[in-house]
């Protein structure tokens, strides 16, 4: 179960790379809007952090209150994602929250024991 729980974690690293990179990317090219590495980065991110926490350890399960606030922050990132991605111009605070939300779940992800 620990190598299923290690690809899985390394699928969701994944995810952020290509969420955050992708918004990174078009920050600097100055015109926002949605591309298909955020889009993907927030599908795989959603769904790999959904089987993350599913009971894979022998007795170190995570705080289900972590699990429920990175889950909230998770769908809430796909939802802004998903339903702004056919726009050509997204508006620059709902960009920036994107962006904010995925760096506050890592940080959820790191500094909550």
């Amino acid at each position: 179960m620990e190598a299923l729980r290690l690809i899985l974690l390394y699928i969701h690293l994944i995810g952020f790379a290509l969420l955050l990179g992708g918004a990174i990317a078009q920050y600097i090219s100055g015109k926002l809007r949605i591309n298909a590495a955020m889009l993907w980065g927030a599908v795989i991110q959603l769904l790999s952090g959904t089987g993350l926490a599913a009971p894979l350890r022998d007795g170190d399960e995570p705080d289900p209150a972590k699990l429920v606030v990175k889950f909230v922050i998770s769908l809430a990132i796909f939802v802004m994602v998903f339903f702004s991605r056919k726009r050509a111009d997204v508006n620059r605070g709902h960009f920036l929250a994107i962006v904010a939300l995925t760096l506050v779940n890592a940080a959820v992800a790191v500094f909550w024991r």
